[in-house]
């Protein structure tokens, strides 16, 4: 507690000093949440370049809006901002299609969905970064509201309340939405007969639960 207690407080400090103009401050958040927004802007553009350039788009955005910033989540702001800069890159790529985003997920150092297991074999590690391009592909194949849930939650791995905060929905939305993506997403995968029967069953509770 006192640990999470001594990071909001430099947190806070370098946000502070960062609304004074101090750009190394501002900085140091970037390097504090830089791989986050990224992470966001990749799984919901579905390419490294244009998770790049929205990454920057957004951190030049929470720049120059910093001063509006008036406390709470940094993360979620940042998050939020990242969210809006998205939804823009996607509506410009409706206006201009692009070439497909295969390439994306047949590159070797792209991310990929982990579903760490120490106790995993050579075999396993192979299911698991082929089951990871596959579900890459499964997010590109939701509707861009339920895909960012589903990152949100199962990839960034944050609470209902937090994801209500930066989707600007209720927890209803929050949980209606990652039901039906998760669903998706499950169906998308055993019709590719990828999804191992322990992720099976694990997915079958968690949409459960989203349901209740």
């Amino acid at each position: 507690m006192q640990a999470m207690d001594a990071t909001h407080g430099e947190e806070l400090r370098l946000v502070t000093a960062a609304q004074r103009g101090d750009g190394e401050s501002f900085n140091a958040l970037v390097r504090l949440y830089e791989t986050r927004v990224y992470n966001l802007c990749l799984r919901m553009l579905g390419d490294a370049e244009s998770a790049a350039d929205a990454t920057q788009d957004s951190f030049l955005s929470a720049y120059k809006n910093l001063r509006t910033f008036r406390g709470g989540s940094l993360r979620s702001w940042l998050l939020r901002i990242a969210t809006n800069t998205c939804y823009d890159a996607l509506r410009v790529r409706k206006r201009r299609p692009t070439t497909s985003i295969d390439a994306a997920f047949s590159d070797p150092d792209a991310p990929a969905f982990d579903l760490p297991d120490p106790q995993e074999s050579p075999d396993d590690v192979a299911l698991r970064r082929e089951l990871g391009a596959e579900i890459q592909q499964a997010l590109q194949t939701l509707p861009e509201d339920q895909r960012l849930i589903v990152v949100l939650s199962d990839i960034q791995g944050l609470a209902y309340e937090e994801i209500a905060t930066i989707t600007g929905t209720n927890l209803g939305t929050v949980k209606s939405r990652l039901s039906r993506g998760r669903a998706r997403m499950r169906d998308f995968l055993r019709a590719r007969e990828l999804l191992p029967a322990r992720y099976r069953l694990e997915n079958d509770a968690e949409v459960k639960k989203a349901e209740i």
